[in-house]
C-alpha cells in the first residue's frame, strides 16, 4: 500500500507515485478508464494527473476526453480522498495552428473547461502545460493568482518551462509577498534520451543538465514519462525488436546501454522487476520527486506500487546513472 508525502510548501498530501491519465477516455474507455483508477486507489494511490488537451489528439473523440473519464471516475468517490492536477495553456490540437496559448483568455478558458469535464469546483494543483518565453512572467503568475484567490485553484506548478523561467516566475511571485510554482514537471526517467528526436516527438526539457540546481533549492519535482514509456522493461524482456520505432528513436543514446545492465543487475539483487527499480531511481533521489507512472491495466500499476517500498543507496543510484 502507497503512504503519503506532503508536496513540499504545500498542505497536499499525496501518494509517492502519481497515476497519468493521457490514455483515459480514449485508447482506454470509461469502464477500463475506472477500473484503474479504483485499482490505483485500493493500492493507495489518490493523486491523479490530467490535462485539457489530452485525448484531443483523436479527433473523434470528445473534447478534454481523459479530463471527462477521471470526472465520471470522480463523481462516485469522495472529493477529498483525491488530490487532482490538471494542466492548461497547451497548444490547439484540434486546430493545429501552434497558436501560443499561455495568455490570460486562454488560461481561463482552459481552466472553466477542465472545472467542467472534471465535475469540480476546484483543482488542486493547476499546471502550465506550456511556457510563453517572449512574455513576461509577472502577468502570468498574476492569472493563476487571480484563479487562486477565487478559489479555482489551490495551487500551481510548471510543466514545459526552462528552470530559468521558472526562477524569474517565482522571484516575482515572492517579490509581491506570494508563492509561485510549488514544483516542475519535467521529462525525467532513468533512460537518457536523444535530446533532438525526443524534442520532434514532444519530449522537451529533460531533467539532467537542467533542473538540478532548482531541485536542490527545494522545489519539488513531479516527472512525466518516469517509467521511460517501458523503454528498459521492453529491452530486458525482448531487445531491440521489441521497441517501437518511435522509442527505439526517443531514447537513441549510447549512454542506455551501461543503464539497462545496471538496471537489471540491480533488480536481480533486489528480486525485483526492472520497472521497479527504474521508478526506485526516481523515487530515492535526495530531494523531493513524486514520479507519474502510466498504465493502461490494473496489474501493471500493481508491479509499479512495489517500486515505492524498495530503498536504494546513494552508490547504487549512481551505479544506475552509469556513474559507478
Amino acid at each position: 500500500m502507497l503512504g503519503r508525502v506532503t508536496i513540499a510548501e504545500t498542505d497536499l498530501s499525496v501518494s509517492p507515485l502519481c497515476y497519468g491519465t493521457n490514455m483515459l477516455g480514449t485508447a482506454v474507455d470509461q469502464e477500463h478508464s475506472s477500473a484503474i483508477l479504483d485499482q490505483f486507489q485500493a493500492l493507495g494511490g489518490n493523486f491523479i494527473d490530467t490535462a485539457r488537451s489530452y485525448g484531443d489528439w483523436v479527433p473523434t473523440a470528445p473534447v478534454g476526453a481523459s479530463e471527462r473519464a477521471v470526472g465520471t471516475w470522480l463523481k462516485t468517490k469522495r472529493r477529498d480522498e483525491i488530490v487532482i492536477a490538471t494542466k492548461g495553456g497547451q497548444f490547439d490540437l484540434r486546430a493545429g495552428d501552434w497558436r501560443n496559448r499561455v495568455t490570460t483568455e486562454d488560461l481561463t478558458q482552459d481552466l472553466t473547461e477542465s472545472l467542467e469535464h472534471l465535475q469540480v469546483d476546484t483543482i488542486d494543483l493547476y499546471w502550465l502545460h506550456a511556457d510563453n518565453p517572449e512574455a513576461p512572467v509577472g502577468p502570468i503568475i498574476d492569472t493563476l493568482l487571480g484563479f487562486q484567490e477565487k478559489g479555482l485553484i489551490r495551487y500551481f506548478g510548471a510543466s514545459n518551462w526552462s528552470a530559468a523561467r521558472i526562477g524569474e516566475a517565482n522571484a516575482y511571485a515572492r517579490s509581491i509577498g506570494k508563492q509561485g510554482f510549488v514544483a516542475a514537471q519535467p521529462f525525467w526517467g532513468l533512460a537518457v534520451p536523444n535530446v533532438e528526436n525526443a524534442a520532434a516527438q514532444g519530449y522537451q526539457l529533460h531533467y539532467e543538465g537542467h533542473y538540478e540546481a532548482l531541485h536542490a533549492d527545494g522545489l519539488p519535482m513531479i516527472p512525466y514519462a518516469g517509467q521511460s514509456g517501458g523503454y528498459f522493461t521492453k529491452l530486458a524482456e525482448g531487445g531491440e525488436a521489441a521497441l517501437s520505432d518511435m522509442l527505439k528513436s526517443r531514447y537513441d543514446d549510447p549512454r542506455n546501454r551501461p543503464r539497462l545492465a545496471a538496471l537489471q543487475k540491480l533488480a536481480e539483487a533486489h528480486g525485483v522487476s526492472v520497472n521497479e527499480i527504474a521508478l526506485a531511481y526516481l523515487l530515492n533521489q535526495p530531494h523531493q520527486t513524486i514520479p507519474i507512472i502510466g498504465a493502461t491495466r490494473p496489474e501493471q500499476l500493481r508491479d509499479s506500487v512495489k517500486a515505492a517500498d524498495i530503498t536504494l543507496s546513494p552508490d547504487e543510484l549512481a551505479q544506475l546513472r552509469a556513474e559507478a
